[in-house]
């Protein structure tokens, strides 16, 4: 699984005209799952993600995660981090996972999140999102279960 996280003072994501999920100080973060994926990849992924340190201390290097901050956190499903673009000018899904999959992993995810974090939004599996976002920083990381060569 794939997430890339990005350090924000405000995000949103807005289906239809209406916000459906939005942060203040936290984390707002792309999830995508990958063909081979399992529940295991999904939890690996989020424990790395909750302790991940991208918020600055009394010293301000980066020595704090968005749990020690207790920021928001914001999941939005995003299948595209996944694609191939080796070659050619037209990206290759192949390497995502299939949509019931993806779905499957992206709900799961969203629940252990919501079991040890305190405060998660989220984005809406397979809809037409707008997200908006206030990088702080910029601050953004990949972080990924497994090396692309896995998958």
């Amino acid at each position: 699984m794939i997430a890339l996280l990005q350090r924000v003072t405000h995000a949103q994501v807005v289906v239809d005209g209406a916000t459906i999920g939005a942060i203040d100080a936290g984390l707002m973060v792309l999830v995508c799952a990958e063909r081979n994926d399992t529940e295991k990849d999904a939890e690996q992924l989020l424990t790395r993600l909750l302790s991940y340190r991208v918020f600055s201390d009394d010293a301000g290097k980066m020595n704090r995660s968005v749990t020690d901050v207790q920021g928001g956190l914001l999941l939005v499903p995003q299948f595209t981090l996944a694609a191939d673009t080796q070659s050619g000018t037209r990206p290759s899904f192949t390497p995502a996972a299939p949509p019931a999959l993806g779905k499957q992993l992206f709900d799961h995810f969203v629940a252990l999140a919501k079991q040890r974090h305190a405060y998660v939004e989220t984005g809406q599996f397979g809809a037409d999102m707008k997200v908006t976002l206030t990088n702080d920083g910029p601050v953004t990381f990949w972080l990924q279960t497994k090396a692309k060569a896995d998958t």
